[in-house]
Order: C-alpha cells, then sequence, then structure tokens
C-alpha cells in the first residue's frame, strides 16, 4: 500500500514538472548533470566500458568527451520525457520533423502495411509520439512492460496521447494477426538485449560479439511486409529529425539473418555519425560478460 501511494503522489509532482516549459526543464536538465555525472556517477563504469569497447580506435581524451555530452544528453531526455505528460501536438510537431514518410503512406494507400524499425538513439520515446500524429494509419510500438503497474499504466496514457498504440512484445505475432485487414505499421527497437534463454543469432555490432532479438525478421518474412528504418538526427537541443529509409522492400526474398544484419548496419552507422546519443548507460553486451 505504501508503494502504491508513493507511485501516485510520485506521478502527480511529474504532472506538475510537466507544465513548465521546455525551456527552463532543460535548465534543470543541465544543472541534473552535474550531480549524475560528478557526485553520483550514474553507470559510469558501464557506460566508459561501453565506449571504450565500441571504439577502440578513439584515445581516452575523446572518449571522455562523448562520455560528458551523453550524461548532458540523458539529463535532457530525462525532462523530456516528462514534458510528454502535457506537450501539446503543435509544439511536439514543431520539434520532431519526418523525412520521407511519404515513402510510407504510399504502402498505406494501397491498402499495404509496413514495418519499422529504430534504436534507442535520441529521443525515441518522443519521436514515437510525433510518428502517431504524422500518420494517416495506426502506428503499434512493440515494448517491453514496466513491473510497476501503476507507473507502467500512466506511461502507456502518455506514450499514446496521440494515437499510437502499444503492444506487449510477447503479444505482437497476435496482433499482428488481428490487424492483418487493414493498414498499420508496428515499430521494432530492435537493440534491446535479449535475455539468455531467447538468444538465438549474435553478430558484430560496434565491434562487439552481441547478442540480438529476431522478433522484426521473423515477421518480416511471414508477412512480407516492407520494413523501414528510423534515422533519428538530433538537430539542437530539443529538436529531432527523422528521416524514413527503406531497410528491406520484400522481406521473403532474403536469406537468414539478411534483415538483422542490415537493420544492425543501419543503426551502427547512426551511431558512429554523433556517438553521444545513444542509451550508452544500458548494459547492453552484459551476456559477453557472463
Amino acid at each position: 500500500m505504501i508503494k502504491k501511494g508513493f507511485s501516485y503522489i510520485s506521478i502527480f509532482f511529474l504532472y506538475l514538472i510537466s507544465l513548465l516549459p521546455l525551456v527552463l526543464l532543460h535548465f534543470f536538465a543541465r544543472l541534473m548533470y552535474y550531480p549524475l555525472y560528478y557526485l553520483f556517477g550514474y553507470r559510469r563504469k558501464v557506460v566508459r566500458d561501453n565506449l571504450l569497447k565500441s571504439f577502440p580506435e578513439k584515445e581516452l581524451k575523446e572518449i571522455i568527451k562523448i562520455e560528458k555530452t551523453f550524461y548532458k544528453y540523458l539529463t535532457d531526455l530525462i525532462v523530456e520525457i516528462i514534458k510528454m505528460y502535457t506537450i501539446s501536438e503543435k509544439e511536439l510537431l514543431k520539434r520532431v520533423k519526418f523525412k520521407n514518410l511519404d515513402r510510407v503512406e504510399a504502402y498505406f494507400n494501397k491498402g499495404e502495411s509496413v514495418l519499422a524499425c529504430t534504436g534507442h538513439y535520441g529521443n525515441w520515446e518522443l519521436c514515437m509520439l510525433a510518428l502517431g500524429a504524422s500518420l494517416s494509419a495506426p502506428a503499434y510500438v512493440i515494448y517491453k512492460p514496466l513491473n510497476n503497474n501503476i507507473f507502467e499504466d500512466w506511461f502507456r496514457k502518455i506514450r499514446t496521447r496521440f494515437g499510437n498504440r502499444f503492444v506487449a512484445m510477447r503479444q505482437t505475432l497476435r496482433m499482428v494477426v488481428a490487424t492483418k485487414d487493414t493498414p498499420t505499421m508496428f515499430c521494432f527497437a530492435s537493440d534491446q538485449t535479449p535475455t539468455r534463454e531467447e538468444t538465438q543469432y549474435t553478430l558484430a555490432f560496434l565491434n562487439q560479439p552481441t547478442a540480438v532479438l529476431l522478433g522484426l525478421e521473423k515477421i518480416a518474412i511471414q508477412t512480407n511486409r516492407p520494413i523501414f528504418y528510423f534515422d533519428v538526427i538530433s538537430v539542437k537541443r530539443g529538436y529531432y529529425e527523422v528521416d524514413c529509409l527503406p531497410l528491406c522492400l520484400v522481406p521473403a526474398a532474403t536469406e537468414g539473418h539478411e534483415i538483422t544484419d542490415l537493420l544492425f548496419k543501419f543503426l551502427a552507422k547512426t551511431i558512429q555519425k554523433e556517438p553521444a546519443y545513444w542509451l550508452w548507460s544500458h548494459r547492453r553486451w552484459k551476456l559477453n560478460c557472463c
């Protein structure tokens, strides 16, 4: 009961914070950076280790520069996600611009469905929220539910404010079948770490052997739906551009793991251009250590 009450109180205060203008939230985010990085050192060992192994060619000085930029961005990401609670559609679409979304709409106009993929790069949450307000067909986002049911319900309401539907990972195939007669987009954040039991395939990603999920590839081959990759660019603080790039338009014609290999090549290219905006605090390679 105490835990439940604390969750509701926390959500109330997050709502109040979300009412502040984003320019003020970004100011507080910069203040948060200093204790987060210098005082508490939140996951600094994980971040440093991930960066060193991903970019063995870079000198330590450059690694530390990327690391500090990442932590500054992490605090921005936190306040921008809180702002999603009350952000208007007008402001949202001013801050997130899509390029080449007409490539997807062309399939919708023919009554066909598509798949989309991206990684935890830039403000993926804000970009997915804007996607719901930008597409003519429903967007179903595949995700892992939170363990706290109260925060799970709250976060779901935020994420679906502008038309998105969120589907638990284990329910993906069922929902694909249920919507097969309606044009849709199913969106995958495919850089999540599988459990040891889920691991069926390992590839080379950022100079490391990496266990990956195969859900996108399996559904793409079964349905032969074209796949688009969302290449996210951080234009400036609080502003993003998302380029809709064709990744594989005829999945049924591919061979084993070709789609998954291609996806991680696209993602690696995105990260290598501006490394600081990927989620380096995630223990992405924890299976390599066990």
